[in-house]
């Protein structure tokens, strides 16, 4: 059975979507539309594929937005109140839908002692360089949610760090998002942790406090290999083609594999220790950006090669479908250490620098949402017109 991009479901006795948690990892879907709730299909996903969150971002919104009639009566709606500009309308549109995904994921938050069961809402991706307005931002979208078990995501630029900090010791749940370098998640951790301490200083519970560090993945492997095949091209060097070859889409996972490793010694101190007394839980990496963009590479490969305790990997519907009907399972993540550092030395070998690949994919990251927004914004303003 081929993948069809659209989701399905299994009553399949062995489904490895719901084995995942067996290994200690959490699925959680990367999309959102309003028919997941009107069909009942988001209760399929929970119930037979044991799905345990979800994601979005503007450019999921804008394609639910332009690419469905699914909104229409409610932006015929929105249409006639003259007193709420495009943004504002917009928010109608996502605050509804991320509510309605909050409560039925509500059963998994109380289950898993809200560890899992969130729904992660975006700051305006035109904060992305603004501590003070990420910060208000994110107070207000918790506010208008009105639901325990949502995030607020928050990009891991340098501006977007303190406004962390300030957030989680507000007793906000934050979802980090566009993080490449394991240089940065180490901040984004410290911000976490120093977040918590924060609201233990001001008596807050912190039993109920989550946070995701969001790290992505195939777009490390897009980049870095449209390197590598440049210098592919530029030599006749029999050593130096066998070096760079070696390298085809494997940094990636490398890069996921060390991140990790901080993850786990951060995570076990006695500083964490003090903090985990108190009922705190680990910020958890996040695995995104999972689908595979070359179709060289198998389809599940960016699940079946991270897979591990304490994760979580947010999916696209095609890559669920596809992992539903092919994923292999295993301990993934902690194999081969040493083969992981060895992938990031040779990448220096190969004078490619990590730093400079995870600092444009950042700011990349940055623009790429900022676009999708404009045609976000753009979309629900053709829409609101149309219909009103």
């Amino acid at each position: 059975m081929q993948p069809t991009g659209v989701l399905e479901t299994s009553k399949a006795t062995k489904n490895p979507l719901k084995e995942l948690l067996n290994y200690g990892q959490s699925m959680w879907l990367d999309y959102i539309r309003r028919d997941l709730f009107t069909t009942g299909k988001l209760q399929q996903l929970i119930t037979e594929d044991g799905l345990r969150g979800m994601t979005s971002n503007p450019a999921i919104f804008e394609k639910a937005i332009a690419d469905s009639s699914l909104y229409d009566d409610f932006l015929k709606s929105l249409a006639s109140q003259s007193d709420l500009d495009t943004t504002a309308r917009y928010e109608q549109i996502a605050i509804r839908d991320i509510q309605d995904a909050a409560d039925a994921l509500r059963p998994v938050y109380d289950e898993s002692k809200f560890r899992d069961g969130y729904v992660s809402l975006e700051v305006s991706p035109y904060l992305a360089r603004k501590t003070k307005e990420t910060t208000d931002e994110a107070r207000r979208l918790w506010k208008a949610v009105q639901r325990e078990n949502v995030m607020i995501k928050v990009p891991g630029t340098a501006e977007g760090l303190p406004a962390i900090r300030q957030l989680i010791g507000e007793g906000i749940n934050i979802n980090i998002t566009l993080l490449f370098a394991q240089e940065v998640y180490e901040k984004v951790a410290e911000a976490y942790i120093a977040g918590l301490e924060d609201l233990a200083a001001h008596g807050g519970n912190l039993k109920k406090m989550a946070s995701v560090a969001s790290f992505f993945i195939s777009r490390i492997d897009t980049l870095i290999d449209s390197l590598l095949n440049d210098r592919l091209k530029a030599t006749t060097d029999a050593s130096q083609q066998a070096l760079l070859k070696s390298l085809l889409g494997k940094v990636a996972i490398a890069n996921g594999k060390l991140t990790y490793q901080r993850y786990q010694k951060i995570f076990s101190g006695a500083r964490w220790q003090a903090l985990a007394a108190k009922g705190a839980q680990t910020q958890r990496v996040l695995w995104a950006s999972t689908s595979t963009k070359n179709p060289n590479y198998r389809d599940v490969i960016y699940v079946e090669e991270l897979i591990g305790p304490d994760t979580v990997n947010t999916m696209p519907p095609a890559t669920i479908d596809a992992f539903r009907d092919h994923g292999l399972l295993r301990n993934a993540l902690t194999e081969d250490v040493a083969g992981a550092q060895k992938v990031m030395d040779d990448l220096v070998r190969a004078e490619i620098s990590i730093k400079q690949v995870t600092d444009k994919l950042t700011d990349d990251g940055v623009k790429l949402f900022a676009d999708a927004f404009d045609k976000l914004l753009a979309a629900v303003a053709k829409s609101t017109q149309q219909k009103g």
